[in-house]
């Protein structure tokens, strides 16, 4: 039996309690051979306990999203952790609500397995509870000008409550409002000051014990009211100004406006980037941008058409970490070095005992991947464990980190243990490193220091080496001194860390990571040499001298306008491409006083800042097609209106890019004359991003258009359901062969039914291959070996003659010796002795032949005994001399 427990926030953990003890009593309560597992289950499902004999329960400890219920993924897996051999049963805990996933498609296969479920309905009714369905915004605005927002408002019961609307996080009207059961409709008024991206919220606040979930009291929307010529600088919030003050001076001359944010300030809506022509992002390290921030300026750049430029420095490209990120995907370099026919190389090894913190093991996971991305292609790196089954071992040894694909299984595999000593995971660090044949080689140690320390000879060996060690204390618990820890890292040349949370460890990570790859920045006076030509350099004659540069690789289709001083090497300072609808550029020498202090003090030094600006900035298109984007439960809503006059029949189509960077494409289909929609599956919360095509128009008057928008879905369907569905759990029950239990059954009642032996059935490939092998030989041999089983009789049978000739022979023989009275061999009848003749013919012909014994049988002429003999008497009568004539 496996349980499927629903821990959904519509169950509540009250009732999860309550039936947690129903599942421990009746689990303790089966007969002794059965087995019993546990899958819990919400938006995604996961096994707590497998299907054993023993129930050893403590506590959930696995972590599923509750915001939503995915009833066919719970029945999949728990079906899919049963034995085949087994018969077994499914007893499934829910309210019957679900808001992903397909039920009947689970239910299908579970009939086709022949696995009954067992449902306990959970049943509840919500008197009280207020949601927001959605802001609706005005679609064209201008600055300067007053709008309204309407506010949908939905509750169960009549109320009243405060109406907030926050304007980009800052509050800008609060309303008392008394509402009515069922829908409202409010109002608000809106100001737009100038160009810009404006998100709005709404919020109702009831009174306390009026509602039920604070989650759906929120609905969220935007508006993005486009500027000319506007440029996003983004800078580091560590960096020095000297780096980006001399660039944004040129950008303001070229009759631009610019505004300045640090990175951690940057929006993580793609559409939120839509106000500006430009993203300049100046010596920014790739820890300082979050990962929902770069997939934002990757979408806004490949979807909206929105430029690109990175500008380099110490902190920029490879050095800051930009690896395998979404905004190396945008640019046209990689930072992998690739062409240099000498490039020194690093070596990083990790040793993670993170077992002992909450989730330390999945946190684990995440920071060693993203520390291997941060490395380049021909750097070595390693990972070292203490395994749960005791001793320390290699994840996996020194391997490059090119080879990240193979990699990222092994280390999702990995299940770090209580590691007792620092020594012996040290010291295979050490040896795999000692070993490697890298410029610079660095170990990171994450660990909450209870571990017996290394022993200080370890600690030298590691200086003697040139072996750096950074250690990272996590959740020191127990009395633990991490003092140890610190003492090692500023011993070897390393660098301690002491993490208050565990949101910390990835920008750690990646920090450290980034200290190999120092090598790739350039500090030598060069002056560029002109490439692939380009509008860029219009007019720029002389270039000046730049002191240094970030070596990186061209990307295939990219065109290098600028290169670097080295005649063999293709290494870009300028280097433009198209990524989607947009153009990113790549600058890896700085644009301040530190490198290109000669560029800013260069006359024409504006004129190269808004001539490139102007070849990557994002270029207006004027339509006529307006796009609305709604969300109805789990489902959006997606409708295009053409307002253009005489515009003909458009074929419109849609790209919706969801929150976790994936893509959706539908076809929009003609509702009304000049009316397009289309929808598609809401899978979590986020921002979904939507472009839509459209093509088609008249023969006079062709058109080809996009237009973009967006739609927030702040939280999940879950929150809408306000009663239970006992007719779902029904239902399943009814088709599987399943019972309706009402969860306060004892274990021999849900133990004991359907007990029967299950049929199961087993692929006969292996026996088929088994009976090959033998047989195959067989084959070849009465294919290629001839046997003539008429020959083989033959001689059977001239076999069988000649042994009855020989016996008959030997019984002649035994005959006439009787008769002559031959002597016999018994020592008492022993021949004397011989004695020569006296006289001797002189003749020397050969004696005379014996004469054929009379009465002796001859053998049959015909038999192989008869002719051997016949031959062996010719052949002696041709050899015998012929008798000498007789002396006179």
């Amino acid at each position: 039996l496996v349980y499927a427990l629903d821990c959904s926030d519509s169950i509540g953990e009250k009732v999860s309690d309550q039936a947690l003890a129903w599942i421990l009593k009746t689990a303790g309560q089966k007969p002794q051979q059965d087995q019993a597992g546990l899958v819990v289950f919400g938006r995604d499902a996961a096994v707590e306990l497998p299907p054993r004999q023993a129930f050893p329960f403590e506590a959930i400890n696995t972590r599923v999203a509750k915001d939503g219920t995915n009833l066919e993924q719970a029945l999949t897996l728990a079906a899919a952790v049963m034995p085949e051999e087994n018969p077994g049963r499914i007893a499934l805990i829910s309210d019957g609500t679900t808001t992903e996933g397909d039920v009947d498609r689970a239910i299908d296969q579970l009939v086709a397995r022949k696995v009954p479920v067992d449902v306990v309905k959970i049943e509840y009714a919500r008197d009280h509870e207020v949601w927001l369905e959605r802001i609706e915004l005005p679609q064209e605005v201008r600055p300067e000008q007053t709008y309204e927002a309407a506010v949908i408002l939905g509750s169960i019961a009549d109320g009243f409550g405060d109406l907030v609307l926050r304007e980009n996080g800052r509050e800008i009207l609060r309303r008392q409002v008394d509402y009515r059961a069922g829908k409202n409709r409010y109002t608000l008024p809106l100001y737009l000051r100038g160009p810009g991206f404006y998100e709005y919220a709404a919020v109702i606040e009831p009174p306390p014990g009026r509602d039920g979930w604070r989650e759906n009291n929120i609905a969220l929307g935007s508006i993005s009211l486009q500027g000319e010529g506007r440029i996003l600088l983004v800078t580091d919030a560590d960096g020095a100004e000297g780096d980006w003050r001399a660039l944004e001076r040129a950008l303001g001359q070229s009759k631009r406006s610019v505004e300045v944010q640090t990175a951690q300030e940057l929006p993580e809506d793609p559409l939120a980037y839509l106000a500006y022509d430009a993203v300049v992002m100046v010596n920014v390290p790739a820890d300082a941008v979050g990962p929902p921030q770069q997939l934002a300026i990757r979408d806004a750049v490949y979807d909206l058409g929105v430029g690109l430029l990175m500008v380099g420095g110490q902190n920029s490209y490879g050095p800051g970490g930009w690896n395998r990120t979404p905004i190396e995907e945008a640019l046209p370099v990689t930072m992998d070095i690739n062409q240099r026919k000498v490039m020194p190389k690093g070596a990083l090894a990790l040793i993670l005992h993170t077992c002992e913190f909450p989730e330390g093991n999945t946190w684990a996971k995440r920071i060693t991947k993203q520390a291997v991305k941060v490395l380049g292609a021909r750097d070595d790196v390693g990972v070292i464990d203490y395994g749960y089954g005791g001793g320390e071992q290699w994840v996996f040894p020194m391997t490059p980190a090119g080879d990240f694909d193979k990699l990222a299984p092994l280390i999702e595999a990995a299940e770090p243990g209580d590691m007792p000593s620092f020594a012996p995971t040290m010291r295979m660090a050490l040896d795999g490193l000692k070993a490697d044949d890298a410029a610079a080689k660095h170990l990171i140690i994450i660990s909450d220091g209870d571990p017996s320390p290394p022993p200080p000879e370890m600690v030298q060996e590691f200086i003697t080496n040139k072996i750096s060690v950074s250690m990272v204390a996590i959740f020191p618990h127990g009395g633990t001194d991490p003092s140890v820890m610190k003492a090692v890292a500023e011993a070897t040349g390393g660098r301690y860390y002491f993490p208050r949370e565990a949101d910390r460890l990835p920008s750690i990570f990646i920090k450290e990571a980034k200290t190999l790859k120092r090598s790739q920045v350039q500090n030598n006076t060069f002056t560029p040499k002109a490439g692939f030509p380009s509008p860029i350099l219009k007019g720029l004659d002389s270039i000046p001298a730049l002191k240094g540069y970030v070596l990186t690789t061209p990307k295939p289709r990219a065109l290098t306008i600028l290169e670097g001083p080295d005649p063999e090497e293709e290494d870009p300072v300028l280097s433009v491409w198209r990524y989607g609808v947009g153009t990113a550029a790549a600058w890896t020498s700085d644009l301040g006083s530190n490198w290109a202090v000669a560029w800013v003090e260069w006359e024409k030094y504006q004129a190269f800042v808004e001539q490139l600006m102007t070849h990557i900035g994002r270029s207006q298109e004027a339509t006529q097609l307006r796009l609305r984007c709604e969300a109805n439960g789990n489902v959006g809503m997606v409708t295009v209106e053409d307002h253009a006059p005489n515009g003909g029949f458009l074929e419109v189509a849609a790209r919706v890019t969801t929150p976790t960077g994936g893509h959706l494409d539908l076809v929009l289909k003609q509702v009304a004359p000049g009316r397009y929609a289309g929808d598609f599956p809401i899978v979590g919360t986020g921002r979904f991003q939507v472009m839509v095509s459209a093509a088609g128009g008249t023969t006079e008057a062709p058109r080809r258009e996009r237009v973009v928008a967006g739609l927030a879905v702040p939280y999940s369907a879950e929150y809408l359901r306000f009663r239970a569905n006992p007719t779902a759990l029904e239902r399943i029950a009814q088709r599987t062969g399943g019972r309706v239990l009402m969860g306060n059954e004892d274990g021999a009642t849900l133990f004991g039914v359907d007990r029967r032996p299950r049929r199961t059935s087993r692929p006969v490939f292996d026996r088929f291959l088994i009976a090959l092998a033998i047989l195959l030989p067989l084959d070849i041999a009465l294919r290629r070996v001839q046997l003539d089983f008429s020959g083989m009789l033959a001689r059977l049978r001239l076999r069988r003659k000649g042994a009855e000739a020989s016996t008959a022979t030997m019984g002649a023989l035994l005959s006439r010796k009787q008769q002559v009275a031959l002597p016999s061999r018994d020592p008492a009848h022993a021949p004397m002795p011989f004695t020569p003749s006296p006289t001797r013919p002189a003749s020397t012909s050969a004696p005379p032949k014996p004469a054929r014994t009379a009465g002796a049988p001859s053998p049959p002429p015909g038999s192989t005994t008869g002719r051997l003999l016949e031959a062996k008497r010719k052949r002696q009568e041709r050899d015998q001399p012929p008798d000498p004539p007789a002396s006179p």
